[in-house]
C-alpha cells in the first residue's frame, strides 16, 4: 500500500530538513513538498530535493514547471489545475490530481492523471463533511488509476479501512507528524 506523506509548514522545518525527512521516510514511500506559506518556495524545493532520500517517489506541489526544472519525479497538482495535467505530462512527469468529486476523479483519469487523491474520507478540519469509505469503495470500482485516500488519516485502523475498500494507498498529512 503507498504511504504518501503531504508537507507543510507544521510538519516540515527546513532547520531540521535532514531529521523531518528521515522521519517521514520511516513510513512514507512517497512524498510531496507543499508549503503554502512560503515566499519562496523554489529556493525550498530545491534545497527539499536535494535531501529527500528514502522514497519511491518525489514530488512538488502546484507547479509542474519548476518540478521539471528541479528534477523532480513529478507533480501534485490541485482540483483546480486540470488543464496542466497533459502540460506536466508533455514534460515527462508523474502527475497525482487532488478529486473530491466523482466528476473530478474521473476528469483526472480522462486527462491522463496517473493517480488521484480522493478527499476527505474522514472529518478533517475545514475540509467538509467526510465522504467516508463507501464511498472511496464505489469511487475506486469506477475508475482504473490508482486511488489515493486523502483526509483525516490519523490511525493504522483508517489505513486497513481504506485498503479494504480498494484504495492503492493513503495521503496524510497529520499521520507523518
Amino acid at each position: 500500500m503507498i504511504a504518501y506523506a503531504i508537507t507543510d509548514s507544521s510538519t516540515l522545518d527546513f532547520t531540521h530538513l535532514k531529521r523531518d525527512l528521515k522521519r517521514f521516510s520511516n513510513k512514507a514511500s512517497m512524498i510531496v513538498y507543499r508549503d503554502k506559506r512560503t515566499a519562496d518556495y523554489a529556493t525550498k524545493a530545491k534545497e527539499f530535493l536535494c535531501h529527500a532520500q528514502g522514497f519511491d517517489t518525489v514530488l512538488l506541489h502546484s507547479d509542474y514547471h519548476l518540478a521539471k526544472e528541479l528534477h523532480a519525479q513529478g507533480v501534485h497538482l490541485k482540483s483546480t489545475q486540470f488543464s496542466d495535467i497533459k502540460k506536466a505530462k508533455d514534460l515527462g512527469l508523474f502527475v497525482v490530481v487532488s478529486t473530491h468529486t466523482f466528476d473530478e476523479a474521473q476528469k483526472a483519469q480522462d486527462l491522463g492523471a496517473d493517480m488521484l487523491t480522493f478527499s476527505p474520507i474522514f472529518n478533517t478540519p475545514n475540509k467538509g463533511e467526510a465522504l467516508g469509505v463507501e464511498v472511496l469503495e464505489t469511487l475506486v470500482k469506477s475508475l482504473t488509476i490508482p486511488v489515493l485516500a486523502l483526509g483525516g488519516i490519523l490511525d493504522e485502523s483508517q489505513i486497513r479501512a481504506c485498503e479494504k475498500a480498494g484504495a492503492k494507498g493513503f495521503a496524510s498529512i497529520r499521520y507523518f507528524a
